[in-house]
């Protein structure tokens, strides 16, 4: 079992705060790479992304999306396109513009977001559930203290009808503009 190590006297240590934060982003990692072992034959992590963006925009124009994303349209339009060969994306007319194309998920890509989000979540709270009372709240104020700094907005209940899946912001590049 590895050395472990104690927060005592590191209040100030940002080198242990930043080793203890990549240890973590490396379980949450795994954890998400296994939410996508059911579908990594059809979707790839990048992907799962793209359909995640779709999930919680709605209907999208590729230039808004491939912003969104911070890739180019080329890649934004690969990735669309396999998405719709998978049957999990398609693409119309904007109704209120006929020359813009729109990109939305189908039934079938949205059932693919809640099935990898349901299995990420079950998998956390396990883990969750290993914590004491004490450890759950300090691990709840660190973490909302690190992604308020990191800008990023909180995930939902698991009762809220929009979920957030990955964690990646709607409006994630403006984040960094600020």
């Amino acid at each position: 079992m590895p050395e472990r190590e104690t927060p005592t006297g590191a209040l100030d240590d940002v080198d242990a705060v930043t080793r203890a934060v990549l240890t973590a982003s490396r379980l949450l990692v795994a954890v998400s790479a296994r939410s996508l072992s059911a579908v990594e034959e059809r979707v790839t992590l990048p992907q799962f992304r793209m359909l995640v963006v779709l999930s919680t925009r709605g209907a999208t124009k590729l230039v808004a999306l491939a912003d969104l994303l911070q890739v180019a349209p080329s890649t934004a339009m690969r990735m669309v396109d396999r998405l719709i060969a998978a049957g999990l994306a398609d693409r119309h007319h904007n109704p209120d513009n006929r020359r813009e194309t729109l990109l939305q998920l189908t039934e079938e890509g949205r059932r693919t977001v809640e099935d990898v989000t349901a299995r990420r979540r079950a998998e956390i709270a396990t883990i969750v559930e290993r914590l004491s009372p004490t450890q759950r709240l300090a691990l709840v104020e660190a973490l909302t203290a690190f992604n308020e700094a990191g800008g990023e907005p909180l995930a939902p209940r698991l009762d809220d009808a929009e979920p957030h899946p990955l964690g990646w912001a709607v409006d994630f590049p403006a984040a960094h503009d600020a």
